[in-house]
């Protein structure tokens, strides 16, 4: 019987696994990663989300020249009566794309009209109590006042509170 090392489990979370499978996927759409398919709503939030979808990452063609990285063009679908509401909001979700992957690796969006997939289940979001709060805001009191500061305290009050949450029985 062979034994495995004390550090590595048979088991893996799921998201490795699908992260794994989808990324070739992507790949061909012009993704990097997965990262702005599966965190859509995360990066320009629920209710652009709910009416727009991420399709593919346009790179600039490369010649032998050009040596410094050149941004992409986001396509996105988006149903046709929220189109222009969309390109009037394209600055704030290119920003909030560069910010979520961390540099800046789009320029512009490209809008096509078009239904949109909806999604069966809407996620549930859990607001966190105020000691879960309060418990966060605690372990970054060292960090200096600022958004990263607020984005830490709101992270650590997610995790806390999912923590917290008693798991139904299967």
């Amino acid at each position: 019987m062979s034994k495995r090392p004390p550090h590595s489990s048979w088991s893996r979370p799921l998201a490795d696994l699908v992260d794994a499978a989808i990324d070739p996927v992507l790949a061909r759409q012009g993704f990097g990663e997965s990262q702005i398919v599966l965190y859509w709503e995360d990066i320009v939030g629920e209710r652009l989300a709910a009416m727009s979808e991420p399709l593919a990452l346009k790179w600039p063609p490369r010649g032998p020249a050009r040596t410094e990285h050149a941004p992409a063009t986001l396509v996105v679908r988006v149903e046709s009566g929220f189109a222009l509401e969309l390109q009037h909001l394209a600055a704030i979700v290119i920003e909030s794309v560069n910010g979520y992957l961390g540099f800046a690796c789009v320029d512009r969006l490209a809008l096509r009209q078009g239904p949109v997939a909806r999604r069966t289940q809407a996620r549930k979001r859990v607001t966190p109590s105020a000691q879960a709060v309060a418990t966060a805001e605690a372990m970054v009191q060292d960090v200096s006042e600022g958004p990263l500061r607020e984005a830490l305290a709101r992270l650590g009050a997610q995790v806390i509170e999912h923590s917290l949450d008693p798991k139904p029985a299967s």
